[in-house]
């Protein structure tokens, strides 16, 4: 099994090992572009056109109300690429 496939795998198992890196690769390999506050915010908000922005804590461990709101957009986004029907 890839590295991809087993990051995706602990990030619906909900593994409360995931670190904030993973969770940024994961978005934004969705198509999602960080928005870092130059304030000291210890929180990065991910934004994609038309899709509600998803903010993250900078720190560890990542609590588990952010790994499942990643989680919803995978899932959104690989249903999304089901549905549409292909030329």
């Amino acid at each position: 099994m890839a590295k991809w496939e087993k990051l995706i795998e602990r990030l619906y198992r909900l593994d409360s090992s995931i670190r904030y890196d993973e969770l940024s690769k994961i978005l934004k390999a969705y198509g999602y572009n960080s928005n870092e506050t130059s304030g000291g915010s210890s929180h990065v908000t991910f934004r994609k056109k038309g899709c509600n922005p998803v903010t993250i804590p900078r720190h560890s461990p990542i609590k588990k109300v952010y790994i499942e709101l990643v989680k919803r957009v995978v899932m959104r986004e690989t249903f999304n690429q089901e549905e549409t029907p292909e030329e």
